[in-house]
């Protein structure tokens, strides 16, 4: 098997090569209270990952409308030796309607450090191991973010900053007034959503302007040593049984041979998906959300095998849905 590195092992060494997602948790998208089979549940997926190897959890201060990050700390409070053992990241800078206001983005200082103390409290931590900027905020001022950045470093709230769904130019420039490393990016990446591969291979070829991807991004981070984690990588469960009776042609051939592949490597389906993700050379770490149990186990035996280019290849052709140019 290839020998890859994730790039987060810089900073944590035994970091897992699959990151659990826990925007599944906390009951319903609302403001009503968590309910004790909330943090039953919360308990059994946290147990359940880390039995299976997964010592990184994602958050966001919005998952739930902090319901996950307050069932994920609810387990802390009770399990506080759990936290040692475990690497957090949650995300900042997502507003909801509020009366009049629309959904926004905030980079302020303000909003920053008030979502930092949320999440820490919710959390039952005294610090983020990581702190992600959620999405691109327009109105960002950069060297009052890169200040406030070093103010929650400074003050022993966060150890890491990252960004999700970001481009090279957004990172770069970011970058350039922040003392401290960028060290990771989150954006989707899956069997499903392909433009992140397809911005290569069609360069210079008919159609190359349709492709959903900032050209360069998936290079830039490779070569600064940015951790890419893949968000909706098991396709949003495009690619499970319910697939094989799609009325989508490409999904249903897709399906089939993500079916076949997983009988030959004696895996789950889940796992060839991420099998997927983990062959390409840039080490990414997909990030899982599943609350199944058996999902979870599942998609962790991704990491008993490797695809080989021929396995890759027809599986990316495939979900292309075209021959390659």
């Amino acid at each position: 098997m290839t020998t890859q590195t994730l790039p987060l092992k810089k900073y944590y060494p035994h970091v897992s090569r699959i990151a659990y997602g826990c925007m599944g948790l906390g009951g319903e998208w609302d403001n009503s209270a968590i309910l004790n089979k909330d943090i039953s549940q919360a308990h059994s997926v946290i147990e359940a990952a880390m039995a299976y190897g997964i010592n990184f959890f994602d958050h966001a201060d919005i998952y739930r409308n902090g319901k996950a990050e307050q069932v994920f700390g609810e387990v802390l409070k009770k399990k506080p030796e759990l936290r040692e053992n475990m690497i957090l990241q949650s995300k900042c800078g997502i507003r909801f309607k509020e009366g009049v206001l629309p959904g926004r983005y905030d980079f302020s200082e303000k909003w920053i450090k008030h979502s930092v103390e949320g999440s820490l409290r919710r959390l039952n931590t005294e610090y983020l191991d990581i702190l992600m900027l959620h999405r691109p905020d327009p109105l960002m001022q950069v060297e009052e973010l890169a200040e406030t950045l070093l103010e929650l470093k400074s003050a022993g709230k966060v150890n890491h900053f990252a960004v999700s769904n970001m481009s090279h130019h957004q990172i770069s420039y970011i970058q350039k007034h922040l003392e401290l490393p960028i060290i990771a990016n989150q954006i989707e990446m899956s069997l499903g959503k392909l433009d992140w591969l397809n911005d290569g291979v069609m360069v210079g070829s008919a159609g190359n302007h349709q492709v959903d991807f900032v050209s360069g991004t998936l290079e830039y981070c490779q070569n600064e040593r940015i951790q890419l984690q893949a968000w909706g990588c098991l396709a949003k469960g495009r690619f499970s049984e319910q697939g094989l009776q799609s009325e989508c042609h490409v999904t249903r051939q897709t399906t089939k041979l993500i079916f076949e592949l997983a009988e030959a490597h004696h895996a789950t389906p889940e796992a060839i998906l991420l099998a997927f993700l983990l062959k390409h050379p840039s080490n990414i770490q997909p990030v899982i959300g599943t609350t199944n149990l058996d999902r979870i186990k599942g998609a962790t035996m991704a990491l008993d095998f490797e695809l080989t280019r021929d396995e890759w290849y027809s599986l990316f052709v495939s979900a292309r849905g075209q021959a390659l140019p």
